[in-house]
């Protein structure tokens, strides 16, 4: 085998969107790394070369390799500078509010009234301590590998590194055909060591009945791409990651077993940038716990 060789693809497609309309190339030409590859895999390659959205379908014809050198790829990735704005992506925590069918909501209230403190203090010196009690998946939360393994990191075992302050891509799937987030809504996007959030949309139904019924997850194929692309962080904006019909919950499965933490129930995705901006989603660090709410948020560039 000529190691030392360095191949392109020049090939026709068509590719059509999963939100309509469709894209026609003649003659185009590729790095690969190496004569022995599949229409499949040349198709993912122009997704990603071309940082193509919302892709349904390629189909590549009139393949030809060339040994050729390698032209190079653009970088499309940004980066946040100081003076920018906060975005909140967690849903508030009430009093009985429900966030998984069947769960039920949080208790709030006090353990020590500021009324009945005031013995303790000065004169015009008063607190309030108050207590809640709640499922552990209540709101915005984090799922660390402990929720779905029992010799997984709990929520204290888990690094910062792998929490705050990451790299962040908003995977924008609004208006495709399905709740299934296939792999190919993800190949455009360069995930690795990134928060990468999967933004559907369906937390306008927060706080009804529909949010529960028919929600957006990702496909067991998006999870295992994923789990070999290593992202620090996968979140959704969606009742769960998986399908809630699917009992072998391929997603949690696959990203929690490469110990890539799970965010669920985010909001306000709509505005973020594609890229460009911080991601923040820490949980306490409470052991023998694998999940937990968190206030999660994103540091966008000012001129984003």
């Amino acid at each position: 085998m000529e190691t030392s060789e360095e191949w392109r693809v020049q090939f026709d497609a068509d590719v059509v969107f999963a939100n309509g309309g469709a894209l026609q190339t003649q003659g185009f030409r590729l790095d690969v790394p190496g004569p022995d590859i599949s229409d499949q895999e040349v198709g993912e390659l122009l997704v990603r070369h071309l940082g193509l959205l919302m892709v349904g379908e390629v189909r590549i014809s009139e393949r030809q390799m060339l040994r050729e050198p390698h032209k190079g790829s653009r970088g499309t990735e940004g980066t946040v500078r100081s003076g920018g704005r906060t975005v909140d992506l967690s849903h508030p925590i009430r009093q009985g509010m429900v966030t998984l069918p069947g769960v039920p909501g949080p208790e709030i209230g006090e353990h020590l009234s500021r009324e009945a403190s005031r013995g303790n203090y000065a004169p015009g010196t008063e607190f309030s301590i108050g207590h809640i009690a709640m499922v552990a998946n209540t709101g915005t939360y984090l799922d660390a590998p402990f929720h779905r393994f029992a010799d997984g990191d709990d929520l204290a075992a888990l690094v910062l590194e792998r929490l705050t302050d990451l790299d962040g891509v908003v995977v924008r799937v609004t208006g495709t055909e399905g709740p299934g987030v296939d792999r190919s809504l993800l190949l455009p996007h360069d995930v690795t060591g990134k928060a990468v959030l999967i933004h559907t949309g369906w937390d306008r139904h927060w706080g009804t009945e529909q949010y529960g019924d028919g929600h957006p997850f990702l496909t067991a194929e998006a999870a295992a791409w994923l789990a070999e692309q290593r992202p620090a962080l996968v979140g959704i904006d969606s009742l769960n990651i998986d399908s809630t019909t699917d009992g072998t919950r391929p997603a949690h499965t696959l990203l929690l077993a490469a110990g890539i933490p799970v965010v669920e129930h985010l909001r306000g995705l709509e505005q973020l940038p594609p890229h460009g901006f911080r991601f923040t989603a820490a949980p306490p660090a409470v052991e023998g716990l694998g999940t937990f709410p968190v206030r999660a948020y994103a540091l966008v560039d000012q001129d984003r």
